[in-house]
């Protein structure tokens, strides 16, 4: 765990992937930059690599994580992602093992390792509650609990899921916070998921999709701001 990356609860991921980058992903994400800056939540945005600079140096409150990175050394290696130069470009952090971009329990141990290396926190992904844990044990800095299947379904997870690997988690490394994703797609799912345990949720395709992107990724912020101190007593 890179021990030099603060975040605090409640907390949300915007994932573009591969829907939107440059100039369009900018205005996007100034949007959520304020919205963070006015509500005091944490977010964080994984967008494009060519996109990581462009979004770092033009925003204020939000935390750019990659979407993927390997655990190459400097040398050899076209094609792949290499931890420094992710940092140098302005990242803050890096994804890990989402469905898109799955890694064997091996390659994880080895990329966590890497990151805390060169100064990255890690926030990786897991379907299953025998993933977490065992992801758990090597110490991230961040999990999200996302079932695959519910991925863009507009359905979320169900809350036996939700609090059951918020408990397994918390018994194996008390300092990882879990973020609940999958089927996230308006304010109500934020406020239900956050309501069930969860520090954080995030979304991709119910911001993208919402007719208005911009006043959707508002209306699920200021939802996470408001189930997070109703049920915790005001701002902490």
């Amino acid at each position: 765990m890179y021990q030099n990356f603060s975040i605090k609860p409640p907390f949300f991921e915007f994932g573009p992937k591969a829907y939107l980058y440059g100039e369009e992903l900018l205005r996007l994400v100034k949007v959520i930059d304020r919205a963070a800056a006015r509500l005091d939540v944490d977010v964080i945005i994984t967008p494009q690599y060519s996109d990581i600079r462009l979004l770092a140096e033009n925003t204020e409150r939000v935390f750019i994580f990659a979407q993927h990175m390997d655990p190459l050394p400097v040398g050899r290696g076209l094609g792949s992602v290499l931890p420094e130069a992710l940092k140098a470009a302005g990242a803050v952090g890096v994804m890990l093992n989402h469905a898109e971009k799955p890694l064997s329990m091996d390659v994880i141990r080895q990329t966590i390792r890497r990151a805390d290396e060169v100064g990255l926190a890690t926030i990786v992904c897991a379907d299953t509650a025998e993933e977490l844990a065992e992801i758990a044990k090597m110490s991230p800095n961040l999990l999200v609990a996302e079932p695959t299947a519910l991925i863009g379904t507009g359905q979320t997870s169900d809350a036996s899921y939700v609090t059951e690997t918020i408990r397994l988690v918390k018994e194996i490394d008390p300092r990882i916070m879990v973020l609940q994703g999958a089927g996230i797609s308006s304010g109500k799912d934020v406020d239900r998921v956050i309501r069930l345990g969860a520090q954080g949720t995030g979304s991709t395709s119910g911001i993208i999709k919402a007719a208005d992107p911009a006043a959707m990724a508002e209306e699920m912020l200021f939802s996470l701001r408001t189930a997070w101190d109703e049920t915790h007593g005001g701002k902490k």
